[in-house]
């Protein structure tokens, strides 16, 4: 098993404190942030099934919480795109100023709500985003940047996950960036069935370790 460093982290952000965990393998040379979705959290055991993948192909994975648990509990809050994207921009940002972190590249791995606050950010960061990857993501709520959007850019989504398909489909036809629409046949919005996780996954980590 790889060797990894773990640490549980509070992010100061904004006057409030985000917990998190960074863990990054030795001789890393790329840091995966994850943008959970509405609801979720670092806790989701689907982002971490996920970024323990791709910590395996030698990649740091910061998995924490956009919101604090008393503002979770407003649900507008979830989704409050401007927000969620300012506190990723400040995560990003924290992560450059940490003497373990600082020199390497990062990429961000979006799921739902999430992807949208993770498009935004590249979008707003430019060069210092070096990947996205959207897991089942509503992309039609950073539809006004999606053509400043420069990072290699990858969007999944499930087959049966048809009304957020046909989003993707809209928001990758407008991206003018190195990218790929990825559709795992059959799947619904959570990916449940049967090695449906784990082809997002293994496709997420694909793009993450050509890209980091």
């Amino acid at each position: 098993m790889t060797q990894r460093s773990e640490t549980l982290v509070n992010i100061p952000v904004e006057g409030v404190e985000l917990e998190g965990m960074l863990e990054v393998p030795p001789g890393a040379t790329g840091l995966v942030v994850f943008a959970h979705g509405s609801g979720s959290s670092r806790k989701s055991p689907r982002n971490n099934y996920v970024a323990e993948v791709i910590r395996e192909r030698g990649l740091g994975t910061l998995l924490f919480d956009l919101l604090t648990e008393e503002e979770d509990r407003l649900r507008e809050n979830r989704f409050d795109i401007p927000v969620l994207t300012d506190r990723l921009v400040a995560v990003t940002e924290w992560v450059r100023d940490r003497d373990d972190t600082r020199d390497l590249n990062v990429g961000y791995f979006g799921s739902s709500t999430g992807a949208a606050s993770a498009l935004r950010a590249a979008a707003r960061l430019g060069d210092d985003v070096d990947a996205v990857v959207s897991r089942g993501g509503r992309v039609d709520m950073a539809s006004e940047v999606l053509d400043d959007v420069g990072a290699p850019t990858l969007f999944v989504v499930g087959g049966a996950d048809t009304q957020v398909l046909e989003l993707n489909r809209d928001a990758f036809a407008r991206l003018d960036c190195d990218r790929d629409l990825h559709v795992v046949e059959g799947a619904g919005h959570l990916f449940e069935g049967e090695g449906e996780l784990e082809e997002v996954a293994a496709v997420a980590a694909d793009w993450f370790e050509d890209a980091l």
